[in-house]
């Protein structure tokens, strides 16, 4: 039997979409003692929830469009899950270099800097100015032509994938939830009765099914114009604005960083080089994007510009495609702005519709501000379905850890692999490797053989 047979035939909420901001609507209703579920069409967190720079931050380079509010919000968020989920999150250091060329100089970083710190209520580590020396002490390799210093400040690293997962593990303590993965949504009507039927179908086994719910939402992401197209009583205008960003890992060896970075180069963009474990994290790009937005990949000119400003910045590194280990890409879910389609300044506020009493659509909005956006949904539902709503449920730590430890070095035997598969909601064998999350790991054949047993009992 599938697993959407086996659940039950109706839930207060029925949520649409796997990624953070879907999971943690989720968790929010669930703690709130609501039964509810919540589907995707692929695995949880397989899409743009998975494709961050890895970061939980404030948005340093959001000052400049004067968007204080939403790095206020971020880093209070950022600094409550330091506390909350340290096995899946930490500070770390940032060291934004500044060159004779620069467009922020050294006195404008310094407000900037000091700003950031403000904002975080002085929550985060303080900032500080770095001599040239000091700079070239701590960023070995750095070009030294035209370099005037840096400045410092602390934003947090963070498994993504894996804290979008355990936000669900964490919502399942509710017997009464359930999370499938690789479920479609396929229609919805409103009854009589302001109940919503919702036809489901599992992409796996091929089986549809009508399930029945008091709230709907639709947590759907880039994703959300193309699913609402169709839906013609919501008349539903597209509000999306998707952005491709791309990533890269290389080699520590290659590049021995103990600290992380922040390339500004005079296009404007912000470039993320950060070290983790025996690998570097470089990235992002911001491009429009123009392809199936499912399971995406970093096209060769981003990977030619990602290498391109490593060059600019370490001329001796000589970098090139070979020095990449591997890569990977998400769509932004950015929201359009009438009158500024600049990716670049484009705002990552959140913005949430309720289309009707009972029909949900949450859009935008920022990876390290999902708690908030899925508490403005969770309230709005509570207040419609006549329950208190508690507010301080969702800042609780999470309950069910991962198999495999985020940031610790591990090996992967058939005891883990087995405890993964059977209490991690695998129904794919690349759901392991994801779960496994290492950017060179890769099953053996006699592990996938294992896994396809496990699955097919």
């Amino acid at each position: 039997m599938s697993k959407l047979e086996s659940i039950p035939l109706s839930y207060n909420t029925l949520i649409i979409g796997g990624g953070i901001v879907g999971a943690g609507i989720f968790r929010d209703l669930s703690l709130q003692g609501l039964n509810c579920l919540v589907v995707d069409k692929k695995d949880f967190s397989s899409q743009t929830s998975q494709s961050s720079s890895k970061m939980l931050h404030g948005g340093i380079r959001y000052l400049e469009n004067m968007d204080f509010g939403l790095v206020f919000e971020a880093l209070h968020e950022k600094n409550l899950w330091l506390k909350i989920a340290p096995h899946l999150c930490y500070e770390m250091n940032f060291y934004m270099p500044v060159f004779k060329d620069s467009l922020r100089p050294k006195w404008m970083l310094k407000i900037g800097l000091f700003l950031y710190d403000l904002l975080s209520g002085f929550q985060n580590s303080p900032h500080k100015m770095v001599s040239k020396s000091d700079t070239m002490k701590f960023i070995p390799g750095i070009k030294e032509s035209g370099l005037k210093g840096s400045g410092m400040y602390y934003d947090a690293i963070v498994d993504d994938l894996k804290l979008t997962l355990e936000v669900i593990y964490d919502g399942l303590k509710n017997k009464n939830c359930h999370a499938l993965n690789y479920v479609e949504y396929v229609k919805h009507e409103t009854l009589c009765d302001n109940q919503i039927k919702v036809t489901l179908k599992d992409n796996i086994t091929g089986i549809s099914r009508d399930v029945f719910c008091q709230d709907l939402v639709f947590a759907t992401g880039p994703f959300t114009d193309h699913v609402l197209k169709d839906e013609y009583e919501l008349k539903w205008k597209d509000h999306i604005l998707p952005s491709k960003g791309s990533h890269i890992w290389i080699k520590k060896e290659r590049l021995p960083l103990k600290s992380a970075m922040v390339l500004t180069p005079n296009d404007g963009r912000v470039i993320f080089v950060i070290p983790q474990k025996d690998h570097v994290l470089v990235g992002t790009t911001e491009v429009n994007a123009n392809e199936d937005f499912f399971d995406i990949k970093a096209s060769q000119n981003e990977l030619e510009y990602l290498i391109a400003n490593l060059n600019n910045y370490f001329p001796h590194s000589k970098f090139t495609l070979e020095d990449i280990v591997n890569s990977f890409a998400g769509i932004r879910p950015l929201v359009k702005e009438d009158s500024d389609s600049n990716l670049g300044k484009t705002a990552r506020e959140h913005k949430y519709f309720q289309v009707k009493p009972n029909l949900h659509i949450i859009i935008g909005g920022k990876y390290t501000t999902f708690r908030v956006m899925a508490s403005d949904v969770a309230k709005a539902i509570c207040l419609r379905q006549q329950r208190n709503y508690n507010d301080g449920l969702s800042s609780m730590p999470l309950r069910q850890k991962s198999i495999v430890d985020s940031f610790k070095e591990i090996h992967i035997n058939d005891e883990i692999i087995k405890s993964i598969v059977e209490k991690e909601h695998v129904r794919k064998i690349e759901d392991v490797s994801r779960r496994i999350n290492r950017p060179e790991f890769t099953l053996s054949d006699s592990q996938k053989k294992l896994i396809e047993t496990l699955l097919s009992n």
